[in-house]
């Protein structure tokens, strides 16, 4: 992969399981309760039914601890592998009834942020194809669920763009409505918006035109956005604008059929919503397997 997998956090995790366990009533599960005895014990398998990157193991893991202490989960590939349909991903082990009420969330974690490793894998790959564009994700994310879903991207082998408001100033397009109506243009924002935060903070805007790109470069913005621009404007813009320290995101539309052409028109950035909104559940099954629980490893 390009870059080592910053681990998710723990908290973050363990909280989310827990509000996703208690939506689904996992502890009240009727079915389970009134069919299976609670000294009945056993094992099952995760597997992947089609092609693409595992991720969520973790997630997993943490939802089967939380309805017992005594199911063991083990993990059999590491998150961000490749896999195929019918490898075994996780097993996991012991009293049956706290097994079977935790499998659908578990399943959802799984599927969710392997559907989105999975894509973002893909988008990686056609855009390396056409020059060296860093993909970046943005805060298209589930709400409650943006640090899970941000390091499925990272999994994937993207990386984050800013996590929160906070993170960074991104001037967009209804920022420059708001400005317009007070008479205030690009130039103008961006001043105001260096009077008021700290300098360790980079300034981007938004644009969707040249004309507009051209007026931030001047006004000394750090990264410009080109908005559902063509790959062919894109180029225009950075062979024009470019050579210097601001860098170029382009952001809108991208496709795995335009990633490689967009890579090549020369921006630093490819920014995909689509990444987390977006992104196809992976298709992933748990099955209780026949045979003793394995021993302790």
């Amino acid at each position: 992969m390009a870059q080592p997998v910053r681990p998710l956090d723990p908290l973050a995790v363990r909280s989310a399981v827990a509000i996703a366990l208690e939506e689904d009533r996992a502890r009240h599960d009727v079915t389970t309760l009134a069919v299976v005895p609670a000294a009945q014990r056993g094992r099952a398998v995760l597997r992947a039914r089609e092609a693409g990157v595992a991720c969520g193991l973790a997630a997993a893991r943490e939802t089967f601890a939380q309805l017992s202490e005594q199911l063991a989960f083990v993990a059999l590939v590491d998150e961000g592998a490749t896999v195929e349909p019918g490898d075994a991903l996780a097993e996991v082990s012991g009293p049956l009834a706290p097994l079977l009420q935790a499998e659908r969330v578990a399943l959802n974690f799984v599927q969710r942020l392997s559907g989105i490793a999975t894509l973002t894998r893909r988008l990686v790959e056609r855009a390396a194809a056409g020059g060296p564009a860093r993909v970046v994700d943005t805060r298209k994310t589930t709400p409650g669920l943006r640090e899970l879903e941000r390091y499925a991207v990272r999994a994937g082998g993207a990386f984050n763009h800013r996590n929160t408001l906070e993170d960074g100033v991104l001037i967009k397009d209804n920022h420059l409505r708001a400005g317009e109506a007070r008479g205030i243009g690009i130039a103008g924002l961006i001043r105001e918006a260096r009077r008021a935060v700290p300098h360790t903070l980079r300034v981007e805007v938004e644009v969707t035109d040249e004309g507009g790109a051209r007026a931030a470069v001047e006004a000394g913005a750090d990264v410009i956005l080109l908005d559902n621009m063509s790959p062919a404007e894109m180029s225009g813009v950075v062979e024009r604008l470019g050579g210097g320290r601001v860098l170029f995101e382009a952001s809108g539309g991208i496709t795995l059929e335009t990633a490689a052409a967009v890579a090549a028109s020369g921006v630093q950035l490819i920014s995909s919503g689509a990444l987390t909104h977006s992104a196809p559940a992976l298709d992933v099954a748990l099955d209780i397997v026949p045979g003793p629980e394995p021993a302790s490893r």
